[in-house]
């Protein structure tokens, strides 16, 4: 991985560079996907704005939350100004008592992508939805199984009563012993891998194929070591704080959206329950909110890993916009 480095001991940005496959040079041919993902809080918005901006292009976000409407401050989108000088896809679509399940969500990301190429411009895909993004690149096809609410609240009971390893453990005896279910880190994910089994009666993993979608994709992270990017967090939160995020969750939970919503329970909305019902302080919901993000920070690096040479890699540290505006150009051209 070159670097460079500027008189005076300046940081600047770099990246990993590496000779394009076969496979990548049979896809010469298909239309452009540039995708931007990395760790919560290390700047992907503010670099897929700037790159869209130039070059002509839309962002789909691939944030599994953003497309709640009225979670703004505590989902991190994309200010106004920021939406004004590149369209965004996938933001703000349903309310937060909506289920959206990843295999909506992901038919929503193609229909918006092809959208864009089919005027002309360029898509970008964005998150750090590990799961959301590599859906969509990896051409997942996720099992279109409607949800089943009275035996989701039966395995959610059981899960109250018996603890969150004994679904991991029924889990395990129907899916193959490889697959991706067996390792889903939320209750929620495993409750939904039982239901796909139990309804359909094969295993999820058996159901998750892939076929890669026809585009050339290029992917873009941005990286940064973890002290400083845990000082990006804690900057983060506070400013979520000054910016009024106590009162959106306020006028969220006034509206009848209850944190029992999938909607309500993730990282910088569900710390608040315990503060609304007194017995948590301010400043306690604050701590829980940078320790939530740290633990998810520390999820996402299992999507998004070094050793994955699909990935070129920018140090956030730096500036990494001018190197990867080259890279992006040549990737379109």
């Amino acid at each position: 991985s070159p670097s460079r480095s500027t008189g005076g001991g300046a940081r600047c940005d770099w990246i990993t560079m590496r000779t394009p496959s076969p496979v990548e040079k049979k896809e010469v041919g298909l239309p452009p996907l540039i995708v931007v993902v990395g760790p919560t809080a290390v700047g992907k918005t503010a670099l897929a704005v700037r790159l869209a901006e130039v070059i002509g292009g839309e962002i789909v976000s691939a944030d599994s939350r953003q497309v709640y409407r009225g979670l703004d401050i505590g989902t991190a989108k994309a200010s106004p100004e920021e939406q004004a000088r590149a369209r965004h896809h996938l933001v703000d679509i349903v309310d937060p008592d909506e289920t959206l399940g990843l295999a909506q969500l992901q038919g929503l990301a193609y229909a918006a992508i092809d959208d864009i190429l089919a005027r002309g411009r360029v898509p970008f895909l964005v998150g750090g939805s590990g799961q959301h993004v590599m859906a969509v690149v990896e051409g997942w096809r996720v099992p279109r199984v409607p949800p089943d609410e009275e035996l989701r609240r039966r395995l959610y009971r059981q899960a109250e009563k018996e603890g969150a390893q004994a679904l991991h453990a029924r889990l395990r005896t129907l899916a193959h012993p490889q697959g991706p279910d067996c390792h889903a880190p939320k209750i929620v994910r495993v409750v939904r891998a039982l239901e796909v089994c139990l309804l359909t009666g094969e295993p999820i993993s058996r159901q998750q194929t892939r076929k890669p979608p026809p585009y050339r994709i290029l992917i873009i992270s941005l990286t940064l070591d973890r002290p400083a990017l845990y000082r990006r967090i804690d900057e983060r939160v506070e400013g979520m704080m000054a910016a009024g995020l106590e009162d959106e969750v306020r006028a969220l939970v006034a509206a009848s959206y209850g944190f029992e919503l999938p909607a309500m329970s993730g990282v910088g909305y569900g710390q608040f329950a315990p503060y609304l019902a007194g017995d948590a302080t301010l400043d306690e919901v604050v701590a829980q909110i940078k320790r939530a993000t740290r633990r998810f920070v520390r999820q996402q690096g299992n999507w998004f890993r070094r050793d994955d040479d699909r990935i070129q890699w920018f140090d956030a540290a730096g500036e990494p916009y001018p190197a990867a505006l080259r890279l992006v150009r040549t990737f379109v051209r």
